[in-house]
């Protein structure tokens, strides 16, 4: 599957080019998924549709979007929602770790009382990234095109799944180890059940989701289209963007110049300003 992740600097327009980007795609009689977290509504104007909601009667099975909507022939649109996603997934951590809870005499938290914590939005746009990659053959898509955030927050976002993994491989194996070896030990000395399985299973999960991640981003199907609006520091932030997404196997397929000024005007203002577009360009 051919990915496409928009991004650009900000208020130069990228929702309009990854909307635009994943109409003109569908037009071509490709199947293609419109992926965005922008939170005002935006993609919807664009297209003239309603709210982006989960679908009556259906689930997303925990993945990190509402069900998707088809707009047009061979376009569907979803909406990351990191609050639900975050609560489901803690819910479950709770549930395979309830026996170190127990031991500890804390109380587990409710779903209702969750809210998302700082940088869960950025996990839950990897994670469907990811899941849309993982669609069963002939019920997919053939282009994905992902509406990020403006570059230096896209450039984070993608540097993500290394880091988390990174970490991963530093702190985990020897703890997880000492953990197993220790347990039975342990659950004597204590008079309690220590940790199930399943707690160390899910951060082997994780280090293989962040591997599948970090695949998707690398892969050769995968580029990226920024989206800028010319002017004197225009320059600066592609050179800066262009060399974050490098670094971390993104490439980038297209520059795309947003809101160009007519050339050619009498006014002294409008060709000041026109002027410093054609420089840039």
């Amino acid at each position: 599957m051919r990915t496409v992740l928009v991004t650009g600097t900000g208020g130069a327009g990228r929702t309009t080019v990854a909307a635009a980007t994943a109409l003109a795609a569908a037009r071509e009689g490709q199947r293609t998924l419109l992926l965005t977290a922008d939170p005002d509504g935006t993609p919807e104007a664009l297209l003239g549709i309603g709210a982006l909601r989960s679908a009556p009667g259906r689930s997303a099975d925990r993945l990190p979007w509402f069900v998707p909507v088809e707009l047009a022939p061979g376009l569907w649109a979803a909406r990351v929602v990191a609050d639900e996603w975050f609560r489901g997934e803690l819910t479950a951590l709770q549930d395979r770790g309830h026996g170190l809870i127990d031991m500890l005499g804390a109380t587990p938290l409710d779903g209702e009382e969750l809210t998302a914590l700082p940088g869960v939005e950025a996990i839950a746009l990897l994670r469907a990234l990811r899941a849309a990659q993982t669609a069963p053959p002939g019920t997919g898509w053939d282009v994905l095109v992902v509406d990020l955030p403006p570059a230096p927050d896209t450039v984070a976002l993608l540097a993500l799944p290394e880091q988390l993994r990174r970490y991963l491989r530093r702190l985990l194996p020897a703890e997880r180890q000492a953990a197993r070896a220790l347990r039975p030990m342990l659950a004597q000395l204590a008079g309690v059940p220590m940790p199930a399985q399943k707690l160390y299973e899910t951060a082997e999960r994780w280090e293989r989701e962040l591997a599948a991640v970090q695949g998707v981003i690398e892969s050769e199907a995968t580029t990226v289209r920024l989206v800028v609006e010319p002017g004197p520091l225009a320059d600066r932030a592609l050179r800066t963007a262009r060399a974050g997404l490098a670094l971390h196997g993104c490439r980038v397929e297209a520059v795309i110049a947003n809101r160009l000024l007519p050339t050619g005007t009498s006014d002294p203002w409008l060709a000041a300003l026109s002027g410093q577009q054609q420089d840039a360009l």
